[in-house]
């Protein structure tokens, strides 16, 4: 474990920010995408929500989460926030833990969750844990 720490530690810190920016609007997008009905609601959720109306608070919910975690993102990328630093980290780590949760479910769920929303949500627990063990 401590050998990965300090593989991720060498990424470069904006990189990572820039994958956690990638990463929420991507998440924005897939939940875009089911609210227009462009991904079938059949395809997420582990194929479970049998109807739009079932998928609709879970899609909102997972949209206001990640419109908070692309600010803070981009609060973390943009300013040395030394006062806030602990509290700072522990959302990081409460997000390092959801997306890991999230990115195991995916790996259980439908093909579509599988093949994209497990990548989508890998590149997200990269960048949240580099943030979330930066020094700064």
């Amino acid at each position: 474990m401590i050998f990965f720490l300090e593989k991720l530690r060498k990424i470069n810190f904006k990189t990572a920010v820039f994958m956690g920016i990638v990463f929420y609007s991507l998440t924005i997008l897939i939940h875009f995408l089911i609210l227009c009905k462009s991904i079938p609601v059949t395809g997420v959720n582990g194929g479970r929500s049998e109807s739009f109306a079932e998928q609709l608070p879970i899609s909102v919910i997972n949209m206001v989460i990640s419109i908070i975690g692309v600010v803070l993102t981009l609060i973390v990328g943009r300013i040395k926030l030394y006062k806030y630093k602990r509290e700072i980290t522990v959302i990081c780590w409460f997000f390092v833990v959801l997306w890991s949760f999230g990115f195991i479910q995916q790996l259980f769920g439908t093909p579509f969750e599988k093949i994209v929303c497990s990548l989508v949500l890998l590149i997200g627990v990269i960048s949240n844990l580099r943030m979330a063990i930066e020094k700064k």
